[in-house]
């Protein structure tokens, strides 16, 4: 039966090319329900507002901004279906199918969890069609031998080359006070290869991991392994965390008066829209990486433009790390459609391959899009930005820093 359904969907693979001006079906599939809603909701905004600037006219110094629709297939309009996974890996799965049998995209776009990420891009790779991944970071989604599958964000072995980058010039400024490791992430791909890696670049770089501590995913308590933490007093803490339990770490921090000198978050629930809103004065001093900041417009003026678009179609809400990389993501695989000048699964697959846009054309510190073999984006660049007053501030790479670091971060009674 397997085979028949794989034939099947590889037959459809081969019967996906369009005449001249008719429309480019993508899917899209986010997280629209559940803990990180509202992630998925904004990096669906962001996808909206690529395909307002692609289908329409607009003042926007970026490929496909000028003209309406796609001139390589004869100003085609672009369109989108979208699926909502839950952040469970197997409702991904049947979305993905769904979308190739019954909706005929001609590729797929997303989908944030990467274990959703990971489940459902292997029904596209066995189908032919082409998936492009803005926003998924766990570096096993690279090292699969997909042919289809291409990612534009940097993954979490670059961020946390990022942190460590930036743990090495502060001690080299500071007389070398960051000596100790403290590691606590969530128990899914994501978590699981972000604490892996954390774990095996700090030896690598001399700091001693004093904690490395597995949660479940869905967990209701972290008092044991916050009091782990309080007990061990490592000099760094690096937490790998979706939303939910992102705030319940720091609550519960609070709670038992564990107060980090340094907090280095592997973005996700650090930065999840509500995060500031929801935790207010407990955010303070937390740390994360990420490949976007708003107040990065003073260096990258296209930033302006886009988040002025992106609050039409987001209700009034700015960019954020998620929505800048979803659009981004989707931008590129847009601009591979039109070079491909044809929805033919090959041919944008080879598209992809050859795709090379200019730092210049991007509203994230990136140096640009181009694929290595792995289908991994060589031109990543992060940054990473702390909680200051409120609002993120870029702190680091340090040329391309708005506000000076706090260290240490504020005590809860300071807060």
């Amino acid at each position: 039966m397997k085979k028949i359904i794989v034939s099947a969907l590889i037959m459809l693979a081969g019967s996906t090319a369009l005449s001249a001006a008719e429309s480019v079906k993508i899917g899209v599939l986010y997280p629209l329900t559940g803990p990180v809603a509202q992630v998925g909701k904004d990096a669906v905004a962001a996808v909206e507002t690529a395909i307002d600037i692609i289908n329409n006219s607009h003042d926007i110094d970026m490929p496909l901004a000028k003209q309406k629709g796609l001139s390589g297939l004869g100003g085609a309009q672009v369109t989108i279906v979208v699926g909502d996974h839950g952040g469970k890996a197997e409702v991904g799965v049947g979305e993905t199918e769904k979308m190739l049998n019954s909706d005929k995209v001609h590729a797929m776009f997303g989908a944030y969890y990467s274990s959703v990420t990971g489940a459902a891009s292997q029904v596209s790779e066995r189908a032919g069609i082409p998936w492009v991944n803005g926003e998924s970071t766990s570096p096993k989604l690279t090292t699969r031998g997909l042919k289809y599958f291409f990612r534009v964000t940097p993954h979490d072995g670059e961020f946390t080359q990022l942190m460590f980058e930036f743990l090495n010039d502060f001690n080299s400024k500071n007389g070398g006070k960051l000596k100790s490791v403290g590691i606590i992430h969530e128990d899914t791909l994501w978590g699981s290869d972000s604490g892996g890696t954390q774990k095996r670049m700090a030896a690598e770089q001399g700091y001693e991991v004093v904690e490395k501590i597995s949660y479940k995913a869905k967990t209701t308590t972290l008092s044991s392994e916050v009091q782990r933490l309080k007990a061990k007093n490592p000099d760094v803490l690096m937490p790998s965390s979706y939303t939910s339990d992102a705030f319940l770490f720091l609550n519960t921090a609070k709670e038992l008066d564990y107060n980090p000198r340094l907090l280095v978050a592997q973005n996700a629930g650090y930065t999840d829209p509500k995060f500031i809103e929801t935790m207010g004065a407990k955010a303070e001093g937390v740390i994360t990486r990420s490949p976007f900041n708003t107040d990065l417009a003073n260096t990258i003026p296209l930033i302006g433009k886009v988040n002025e678009l992106f609050k039409t179609h987001s209700g009034g809400r700015d960019l954020s790390d998620v929505p800048a990389r979803a659009f981004t993501g989707f931008m590129a695989l847009a601009n591979a459609i039109n070079n491909a000048g044809s929805t033919d699964p090959k041919k944008i697959r080879k598209a992809l391959q050859e795709l090379d846009m200019s730092s210049e054309s991007l509203i994230v510190p990136y140096r640009g899009v181009k694929f290595g073999k792995d289908g991994q984006n060589e031109k990543t660049r992060g940054i990473l930005m702390q909680v200051q007053n409120g609002k993120y501030c870029t702190v680091y790479p340090f040329e391309l820093a708005a506000c000076e670091l706090k260290y240490p971060m504020p005590t809860w009674s300071q807060k």
